[in-house]
């Protein structure tokens, strides 16, 4: 069905449900309980679970099926989010043609930076594409910014103004606010069952749906004889030259789609806050997609999108455990035992999440370097085995019994 082999769709309908259920399966504590500052579902960090892990899934294409390690994918992210707002300051506040916009013009640039970077390979290329996302950073902190043509507004970020053309927005009939088709993407229904609140976001369904489609034809490139061929080129590129094929088309083919997954991903996080800033290209936000790539699984369909929820939560729950909080959960403990355990926590949450991270980053790659993907395999293997175990254990009584 749709292309896909009975496998690929099975994973694909509970990523779909997934995200379908998300409000439901993100809230397992009640609202009012000391727990609850544990539950992700609400829209902005599911918002960003489903953005970066498009985010993650474009990047994985280039990095997980060819080999290619980039350290400036976060340009790409940039320019996405400064061609939405671009959209919104000219047109209106319609998303659809600003996320547009954002694949488009992403594209063309990572046709530009890859034609260039993939020259070189290793950690060549990854220093080359390293130094053009710094010199994007540069150009949209400073020179792009300069009064005689502001395409960035600098430091302060590029952002929609009352005086701003926007030729197809009426106040007087729209919502002044990014929508699609007159839905509000803040626009929120929360259902209350019992203890529990859950918030149904606009903003979050439609980031769901770009998400699902990615992945979705991530799925059909990963199976094509396009996705083998950049799997030969991961394999060993000298050999694949020495079958007469040039790999270069298909690297570079995999570097604009990576490229313009990411521009989708910057122009989604505009439609969520019409807001782009020079920050987005920092060379920490491309070491990020490495880590949430690396982490979740490099080479799986589902392990990058695993790897973005798992670091967005802790960036978003665990830098929010302040002190009074660890003092409340062990109250129980006699005063200098509770001090002492409070000091010891502390570093590891609230602005010591990364030290906490890192720590679960490199269990990670000692001990699964597969990643969650791998560690997801292992425990159904265990549970495989145990059922194999068990079933055989019963043939053996059913014989000895037939014996008797």
């Amino acid at each position: 069905m749709l292309g896909l082999t009975r496998k690929d769709f099975a994973l694909l309908v509970i990523v779909i449900l997934l995200t379908v259920l998300a409000p439901f399966l993100l809230n397992p504590f009640p609202t009012d309980s000391a727990m609850a500052q544990f539950n992700a579902g609400y829209p902005d960090l599911m918002q960003r679970f489903v953005i970066f892990g498009i985010f993650a899934i474009g990047f994985n294409i280039l990095f997980g099926l060819t080999g290619y390690l980039s350290f400036g994918h976060a340009a790409f992210l940039g320019v996405g989010s400064y061609s939405c707002v671009w959209m919104f300051k000219l047109l209106g506040y319609n998303v659809l043609p600003g996320i547009g916009l954002a694949i488009i013009i992403s594209g063309l640039f990572a046709l530009l930076i890859g034609f260039i970077s993939l020259r070189r390979s290793g950690i060549y290329f990854s220093i080359l594409t390293l130094a053009f996302a710094q010199m994007s950073f540069a150009l949209a902190y400073s020179v792009l910014s300069n009064p005689k043509f502001n395409l960035t507004n600098g430091e302060t970020g590029l952002q929609v103004y009352t005086n701003d053309p926007q030729i197809f927005h009426n106040p007087a009939t729209t919502v002044n606010a990014p929508h699609i088709f007159g839905l509000a993407m803040r626009e929120t229904e929360t259902l209350s069952l019992g203890r529990w609140d859950f918030q149904f976001n606009v903003g979050y369904y439609l980031s769901a749906f770009f998400m699902v489609i990615c992945f979705y034809l991530a799925i059909r490139l990963f199976r094509s004889p396009f996705g083998m061929m950049l799997r030969a080129v991961k394999s060993n590129q000298q050999r694949l030259n020495y079958t007469g094929l040039n790999p270069k088309p298909y690297t570079l083919a995999a570097f604009v789609i990576s490229g313009m997954y990411a521009g989708l991903a910057g122009g989604l996080l505009s439609a969520m806050d019409p807001l782009a800033g020079a920050e987005r290209m920092q060379w920490t936000a491309s070491g990020e997609v490495v880590l949430m790539t690396i982490l979740g699984g490099a080479g799986t369909l589902i392990g990058p999108v695993l790897g973005a929820g798992f670091i967005k939560y802790f960036e978003n729950i665990f830098s929010k455990i302040n002190e009074s909080t660890l003092q409340a959960w062990f109250a129980f403990m006699p005063d200098g035992m509770q001090d002492v355990v409070v000091a010891i926590v502390y570093p590891f949450v609230g602005k010591g999440w990364n030290l906490t991270l890192g720590l679960l980053f490199m269990v990670v790659v000692i001990f699964l370097p597969g990643g969650l993907v791998q560690g997801g395999q292992k425990i159904a293997t265990v549970f495989r085995r145990d059922r194999k175990a068990s079933g055989v254990e019963d043939d053996a009584a059913e014989q000895r019994q037939a014996g008797e």
